[in-house]
């Protein structure tokens, strides 16, 4: 384990693994900054939280909205918001859906050639119509994201808080 600690002593030969690179890494290098523990757990729950809003596209600026007046740590909230993305792709249709079953609205058919004949045919109606699907899903996810931001913390601040553990000990071990 303390071979995961210390990015910068990997074997030369080794490729990181994905987690290693892409979820390990950036939140040691937080915590060796001085970031605490709690913060970076707000940063992860926040990102994958931000990262599924039901709006292909919109996540990164949504993040920076965010994350500057809350004042979450930036690398952590776009590595997380980004990470979850393929989450996002996977969740999107249901939110839509799930805004239609709330909202009592009539099903919009989500088939790209059906919406592209739609929107060159009639584009006041398409708008009207996938506008308020969008705006279902994000009804959705306003219900659904307190849980989710409240779960992903809870879950990653103790895991967070022994990592931060492992990197004192091992800096107070080399020193």
């Amino acid at each position: 384990m303390t071979e995961v600690l210390d990015p910068a002593k990997a074997s030369p030969t080794v490729k990181p693994t994905f987690w290693r690179r892409w979820v390990l890494n950036p939140i040691v290098k937080q915590l060796t900054q001085g970031t605490s523990p709690a913060k970076i757990a707000q940063a992860i729950a926040y990102g994958v939280t931000i990262g599924v809003f039901p709006i292909i596209g919109s996540t990164t600026l949504l993040s920076i909205l965010i994350g500057i007046p809350l004042k979450l740590n930036q690398p952590i909230l776009q590595v997380f918001k980004s990470l979850a993305t393929p989450l996002q792709w996977t969740l999107v249709l249901g939110f839509y859906r799930l805004g239609e079953i709330l909202f009592n609205a009539p099903h919009v058919s989500l088939s790209i050639p059906e919406m592209m004949e739609r929107f060159f045919a009639e584009p006041g109606p398409f708008f009207r119509d996938y506008g308020m699907t969008a705006l279902y899903g994000i009804a959705v996810w306003c219900l659904i994201a307190p849980l989710l931001l409240a779960a992903i913390y809870f879950t990653s601040r103790p895991l967070i808080q022994t990592l931060a553990k492992q990197v004192t000990r091992k800096r107070h071990a080399t020193a």
